[in-house]
C-alpha cells in the first residue's frame, strides 16, 4: 500500500526542493565555521580601529564566530585594502575604512587594485565634518579673520593637516581655492602630529577631523572657526559651517565603511551587514561612538555606500588633480 502524501508533505517539498537544486548548484554559500578577519589598513589606535573594537564583542556574538582585528597599515590605507581586494570571497575577511578609500586611487602610483572593481561594497556607517582652528594666541576670531590676513599676506600662513593628500588636506585646499587665497600647507605623518603642533602654537591653523579636534576646543587649546558639514554640530553649535559662510553647498566630509573581497555571495554579504549595523545600533556601541570620534550615523547597505563612493572619488579625484597634489 502505498503512502498518501499530506498537505504539509506536499508544502514542505515545494520549499526542500528548490533550496537542494539551489545548493547543487552552488548558489547557496555556507556561512564561515572558522575565525572572520576585520582588516584595519591603518595602525592601532585611529578612528578605524577604535570602531572595529568596539564592534567586535557584539559581532562576536551574533554570527557566532571568532572576529580577529588585524591592523596592516601602510601606504596610506590601499595595502590593507589591497590586502583585502586579493583575499578569497568566502566571509572570512572584510575591510574598515574611512575616507582614504575614495582618494587613493588617484593619489597613490600603480594601486595595486581597482577600488570600484575588486572590493564590494558592504555598509556605510558614517560621516563627520573637517574643523579649521586657530591657536588662541593667533588673532583670528573668524574664517573671515583668516581670508582677509591670507588676502594681504598670501603664502605667508601656515595650516596644518595629518598628511599630503590626506582628507584635511584636500580640504583646506578646496577652502583656500573658494576663498581666492594661498595658505602654506603643513603635512605631518598623522593626525597626531598635526594637532599636537596646532595645540603647541607651531602652525596658524589646523585642518582635522571634528574628532580629532574636539577634546583640544574643548580645553581652549583651540579655537574653532569653520566647519565643512552642512549643518552645524551639537557640541559646537557657535561654529559656521562653510555653507553659511558664503561657501554655498561646500561639503567636505571624512566617512567610514565596511567593504568586502569582489565576489562575495550575497547572503554571506547581508548577514555580516546586517550583524554590523545592529552592532552598531546597540546604545552602548552608538553612544561611546558618537562621543567618542563625533559621527554622524548614516548607516546604509551596498547601493547607499557605492553611490556614496563614487561621488567621495569624483569629488576628491578632482581637487588631486586640479591642484597637482602627490602623496608624500
Amino acid at each position: 500500500m502505498g503512502i498518501v502524501p499530506t498537505r504539509r508533505s506536499v508544502l514542505l517539498g515545494g520549499v526542500v526542493a528548490p533550496l537542494a537544486a539551489r545548493m547543487a548548484a552552488g548558489q547557496i554559500s555556507s556561512w564561515p565555521s572558522g575565525p572572520i578577519r576585520i582588516v584595519v589598513p591603518f595602525a592601532a589606535g585611529g578612528s578605524i580601529d577604535m570602531i572595529a573594537r568596539v564592534v567586535q564583542p557584539g559581532l562576536q556574538q551574533r554570527l557566532g564566530n571568532v572576529i580577529i582585528v588585524d591592523n596592516r597599515p601602510g601606504a596610506s590605507g590601499s595595502a590593507g585594502a589591497a590586502f583585502v581586494a586579493k583575499s578569497p570571497p568566502d566571509g572570512t575577511t572584510w575591510l574598515l575604512c574611512f575616507d582614504s578609500q575614495a582618494i587613493n586611487p588617484f593619489l597613490v602610483p600603480n594601486l595595486p587594485f581597482d577600488t570600484e572593481k575588486d572590493l564590494d561594497p558592504v555598509l556605510l556607517i558614517g560621516t563627520g565634518p573637517h574643523v579649521i582652528c586657530t591657536h588662541p594666541s593667533r588673532p583670528y576670531r573668524s574664517f573671515a579673520d583668516v581670508v582677509a590676513d591670507a588676502q594681504r599676506r598670501p603664502d605667508v600662513i601656515t595650516i596644518s593637516n595629518g598628511g599630503a593628500g590626506s582628507a584635511a588636506h584636500l580640504t583646506a585646499t578646496m577652502l583656500a581655492k573658494r576663498a581666492g587665497v594661498r595658505l602654506v600647507h603643513v603635512p605631518y605623518r598623522g593626525g597626531g602630529p598635526s594637532l599636537n603642533d596646532a595645540v603647541a602654537g607651531h602652525v596658524d591653523l589646523i585642518s582635522g577631523t571634528v574628532a580629532a579636534v574636539s577634546g583640544q576646543v574643548s580645553a581652549g587649546a583651540l579655537r574653532p572657526l569653520l566647519q565643512t558639514g552642512l549643518s552645524r554640530l551639537p557640541n559646537l553649535p557657535d561654529v559656521p559651517t562653510a555653507d553659511e559662510f558664503g561657501f554655498k553647498g561646500f561639503e567636505a566630509l571624512t566617512w567610514w565603511g565596511c567593504f568586502g573581497p569582489s565576489g562575495v555571495p550575497k547572503e554571506i554579504s547581508d548577514r555580516f551587514a546586517n550583524a554590523l549595523a545592529d552592532t552598531l545600533r546597540d546604545p552602548p556601541v552608538n553612544r561611546q561612538l558618537s562621543e567618542t570620534l563625533q559621527i554622524k550615523f548614516d548607516i546604509g547597505g551596498r547601493d547607499r555606500l557605492r553611490s556614496f563612493l563614487a561621488t567621495q572619488m569624483r569629488t576628491w579625484g578632482a581637487v588631486v588633480r586640479e591642484n597637482d597634489i602627490k602623496a608624500e
